[in-house]
């Protein structure tokens, strides 16, 4: 038996940290709301979402590692006669995905500092908005509590676009909202199904609570394989058209073209990751056994995502389309990894996620301060800016390396664990997905050659200048996060490890060794450890004390053991 505990917020650090995180953003918008003056909006934006930032490092600080625990738990009753309630709280899966929203809100705030002429207010709110709702996404225990941020978050990022996006904008807001509004309309239907079942299980063994959205409690109750198979293809298209995957990828190179560069950063930095988190927070731990019987489909699509992405980011003459293309390559990957169904895909495909929202970031931001200088993003326009742009091309090199995975990077780390979790499962899968490595490597550089290599042609070019000190502070920003995890990743897997090894005991992945009882450490982080394997832990270590709410539970849940099918 396997036991999930919940450690309270009050218990970790003594106030709840995760209401602040959704909070104070929403408090922000609505401050800028009353204000005229831009310099005190900017400032408003700027101030909170560094407080925001500076809050979610207290997540890794204090999270215990070795566990499977749902962490800086805060739960309240919501309605309660449907079970809904507001459950938040984060483990090793989703704790990167609120730092690294949270990170990136502060480049984007800093980034948007000139650049933005019209409706700078309302601007502003729909960043801010979107940072609620994101960080909801990621800490939400409550299925329902899930899907409304899930949803909410689509108002803002449509205005995004339509107001302060290209030429096409209407069409791309539009395609945008009507292909992420299709796939959530069957996920719903997968969660009704979920919490349906619940009850039924509630009823049979005269439970007092028989209804729930807690995936606590949805753990609990088990589903039958043709269920599972259901429930799993509802989940599916919600999670494939938001990654996106192949064929569902069709709005995303017109979403991240006609988007402003903070569109387009909030797009591949972690709205995407949305999609792929709920592969790993959901349909892993839910239908371990249809997770298992789609093992063929989604690693066949994954592939065909990664070398067709590729292939048409080659044949791109517009800068935001390649990156925009390479995103459905490198999201392949993740799904790839994680649909491996063992912990060392999973492990990459988890590690992968917070890379690409580094590197591909970073990649629209370098997009973005071209375009500020230039207002083109067409390869043909550029030329010979190496010479004119000396620091800007050195940091641009380096965010194309790290995007391509090259060693001392963090792609690289991602793409490895990734391919050998691959291989475990089919040697050919790797072999395939290696071709897309070899392709990524092809298309960023030659798109830094056609832009930054030999020498000015366009007059317009000569006159250009390098980045300032506002610039400069973004990419070295992104340079530090890029190089701690390509050089030194053990503290970011140290804390995943405990929940990726009970998602892997779930779909009937091998442990490294038998679960021992060790106790968690109360460090993440900022603890540097040794390199070597840590034990798979004990998954009912963290009891609540008398103090906490009489909402802390213990839930046993059995594991579950399908074989994980070799794709031949």
């Amino acid at each position: 038996m396997i036991n999930i505990d919940q450690i309270f917020a009050t218990n970790q650090v003594g106030f709840p940290l995760l209401t602040l995180l959704l909070l104070l953003p929403a408090v922000a918008a609505l401050v800028i709301a009353l204000l005229k003056d831009e310099n005190q909006m900017r400032m408003t934006a700027l101030v909170s979402s560094s407080v925001v930032f500076l809050l979610s490092l207290l997540l890794p600080a204090f999270f215990e590692r070795g566990t499977a625990n749902m962490q800086f738990v805060e739960e309240v009753k919501w309605v309660p006669p449907l079970g809904a309630a507001y459950h938040v709280g984060v483990d090793g899966i989703s704790i990167f995905l609120v730092t690294l929203t949270t990170f990136l809100m502060v480049l984007l705030v800093l980034f948007s500092w000139k650049g933005i002429e019209s409706y700078l207010k309302q601007y502003l709110i729909c960043l801010l908005i979107i940072e609620t709702t994101v960080v909801g996404v990621f800490v939400a225990l409550d299925l329902l509590l899930f899907f409304l941020f899930w949803e909410i978050m689509l108002i803002p990022m449509y205005f995004l676009i339509k107001v302060w996006g290209g030429v096409n904008r209407d069409y791309a807001s539009l395609k945008f909202v009507l292909y992420t509004l299709a796939g959530s309309v069957l996920m719903l239907v997968g969660f009704v199904i979920l919490y349906l079942n619940y009850h039924d299980y509630a009823l049979a063994q005269n439970l007092s609570q028989t209804y729930s959205f807690s995936i606590l409690d949805l753990l609990k109750a088990p589903l039958s394989e043709t269920k599972q198979n259901i429930v799993f293809l509802l989940l599916f298209f919600g999670f494939a058209f938001k990654v996106p995957m192949f064929p569902f990828h069709t709005w995303l190179p017109d979403a991240h073209v006609e988007a402003p560069t903070a569109g387009s950063v909030l797009l591949a930095g972690v709205l995407l990751k949305m999609g792929t988190y709920g592969f790993v927070r959901f349909s892993l731990p839910l239908l371990p056994e249809a997770s298992a019987n789609f093992v063929p489909m989604m690693t066949i699509l994954s592939v065909i995502g990664i070398v067709y992405g590729a292939l048409l980011a080659l044949a791109q003459d517009d800068i935001k389309k390649l990156i925009a293309y390479s995103s459905i390559s490198h999201l392949g990957f993740v799904v790839l990894g994680i649909f491996a169904l063992n912990r060392t895909g999973i492990q990459g495909g988890m590690i992968q996620m917070l890379n690409h929202g580094i590197s591909t970031a970073g990649l629209f931001l370098v997009v973005g301060f071209l375009y500020e200088r230039r207002h083109t993003r067409a390869i043909a326009e550029y030329g010979g800016l190496g010479k004119r742009l000396p620091i800007f091309a050195a940091f641009y090199l380096m965010i194309s390396l790290s995007s391509m995975a090259f060693p001392g990077t963090n792609g690289f780390v991602g793409e490895l664990l990734i391919l050998v979790g691959a291989a475990k499962l089919d040697w050919r899968l790797t072999a395939t997905a290696i071709l897309g490595v070899l392709l990524g490597a092809a298309y960023l550089l030659w798109l830094y050659q056609r832009v930054m290599m030999g020498e000015i042609t366009n007059p317009k070019n000569e006159k250009i200048p390098d980045l300032d000190r506002r610039e400069i502070g973004i990419c070295v920003a992104l340079a530090v996060m890029i190089f701690w995890v390509g050089l030194y990743p053990i503290p970011f897997l140290k804390v995943m490890d405990g929940s990726i090894d009970f998602v892997t005991q779930r779909v009937g992945g091998t442990p490294v060794i038998e679960p021992a009882a060790v106790a968690p450490t109360p460090a993440g982080l900022y603890q540097f450890d040794s390199l070597e394997e840590s034990p798979i832990p004990s998954f009912a270590l963290a009891t609540p004390s008398p103090d906490e709410p009489s909402s802390a539970r213990s839930e046993e849940i059995p594991a579950v053991h399908p074989e994980a099918p070799n794709v031949h």
